[in-house]
């Protein structure tokens, strides 16, 4: 007992020591920490939300892409123009036109897509709403590069004109782009069809 304890003693400088060579944990430090933990977290549950199924999942039509810049060796920088339906509004498609990068990042992809998306939207048959929506509410979503940039598509109604409103824009997990597209929808009748519905009746 007696030699356990001396032992112990005999720890208590070196213990002293290290405790004066190794700083303790800054508050600067247990904040940035904190705030690492915490973007991890967000990035996970975004990455799951990007894999979650439904609307946002669909895949787009693809209509046509046009060369803008020539790359050696390496696919070109494209213009590609895709075409999507509405799958909470049946009668509503939306086309949008997006840059897409050649060279071999893009080629691998590795390349993260600029924010320059444009987005028209037509009535193309009979409108009819299948069930309530919230204003905002995500329509499509497609990456735009690995480290966690979207771009999307949201729906929402200007009830006092009974018109719908699309909305493409990118964001990131830290920082997004200011850079949008809006396209409106009047509902109006189609064919011999009188009924028109009221996109404020379904909204949350």
């Amino acid at each position: 007992m007696q030699r356990g304890t001396r032992a112990y003693i005999r720890d208590v400088p070196f213990r002293r020591a290290l405790s004066r060579t190794v700083p303790p944990m800054t508050f600067a430090f247990r904040r940035s920490l904190k705030r690492g933990v915490l973007t991890f977290g967000c990035a996970l549950a975004l990455g799951f939300a990007a894999l979650a199924p439904g609307a946002q999942a669909q895949e787009p039509d693809p209509i046509f892409k046009k060369s803008t810049v020539w790359k050696f060796l390496s696919p070109d920088d494209k213009l590609a123009v895709y075409g999507i339906d509405d799958p909470v509004v049946s009668g509503v498609a939306c086309h949008f036109t997006t840059p897409e990068k050649g060279g071999l990042k893009g080629m691998v992809g590795l390349a993260e897509e600029v924010s320059d998306i444009s987005l028209a939207c037509r009535q193309i048959g009979p409108i009819s709403i299948k069930e309530k929506f919230e204003q905002g509410d995500v329509v499509f979503r497609q990456s735009r590069s690995i480290f966690f940039k979207r771009m999307q598509i949201v729906r929402g109604c200007d009830t006092k004109r009974n018109v719908l409103v699309y909305l493409v824009y990118s964001d990131k997990l830290i920082d997004g782009s200011p850079k949008n597209s809006t396209s409106t929808v009047p509902i109006m009748p189609w064919g011999a069809s009188t009924d028109v519905p009221k996109c404020a009746d379904f909204v949350k």
